[in-house]
């Protein structure tokens, strides 16, 4: 083979190599994948703006939690103050009357009926 020939084979390659990559690069191809990069973004920010809105609806959540929380100790330190007590009986007296509504055998009780 002489130069010539190697030169034009050479350029025969290229142009094929041309021809191949614009048979591979369709208009369509190109809007599909605009289109789809485009969902993919959509998708991305509206799974962020949800997650967002759950981390703040957790987060009352967790507000309310605590507060009940704290309510449960105050009436756990106040169960346990009663335990405590050294005399029972005073507190078994108490606790039937305000609680139960008992009465000593002698007591009278006046009760309002007027529907106040």
């Amino acid at each position: 083979m002489n130069e010539a020939e190697v030169l034009n084979a050479q350029k025969n390659k290229k142009n094929l190599k041309h021809l191949k990559k614009k048979k591979n690069s369709h208009p369509l191809l190109g809007a599909l994948g605009f289109i789809a990069g485009s969902a993919f973004v959509l998708y991305c920010c509206a799974s962020i703006v949800l997650t967002k809105a759950e981390i703040a609806e957790k987060k009352q959540e967790l507000a309310v939690l605590s507060e009940k929380a704290e309510q449960l100790e105050e009436e756990n330190d106040e169960y346990q103050s009663i335990l405590s007590e050294e005399d029972e009986r005073e507190f078994m007296e108490r606790y039937a009357i305000e609680v139960l509504g008992y009465a000593y055998p002698n007591e009278r009780r006046f009760y309002d009926t007027m529907g106040n």
